[in-house]
């Protein structure tokens, strides 16, 4: 049975950090990239960044770059999402997702298998 499952989520002051965790299991993890999208209160999901299956190739969203980074343990089946200088608009759920992907990692939310449940995460200002 496939499973991702994102923790990590909280209340944090804006300025202050997060780091969101996703635990994947039920399929090979390292043959797949991974990403993070996040979905605020009548918004469309959006991506937030991706990684490769080899941690070679890593993307942001304009608004993360700078501020997140993606990385992934392959012998741990985890994707991290290390999120610093967190402001109120970064509220939103963020989801995990896998793509059976051996090449780059892709943005569309269409490309990706499977999907975590989210994990809420909310700036005060």
């Amino acid at each position: 049975q496939v499973q991702l499952v994102e923790s990590g989520g909280g209340l944090v002051q804006a300025g202050g950090s997060l780091r969101l965790s996703c635990a994947a299991s039920g399929f090979l993890f390292s043959n797949y990239a991974m990403g993070w999208f996040r979905q605020a209160p009548g918004k469309e999901r959006e991506f937030v960044a991706a990684i490769s299956w080899n941690s070679v190739y890593t993307y942001y969203a304009d608004f993360a770059q700078g501020r997140f980074t993606i990385s992934r343990d392959n012998a741990k089946n985890t994707v991290y999402l290390q999120m610093n200088s967190l402001k109120p608009e970064d509220t939103a759920v963020y989801y995990c997702a896998a793509d059976q992907r051996l090449a780059p990692p892709r943005r569309w939310t269409d490309a990706y298998d499977y999907w975590g449940q989210g994990t809420q995460v909310t700036v005060s200002s």
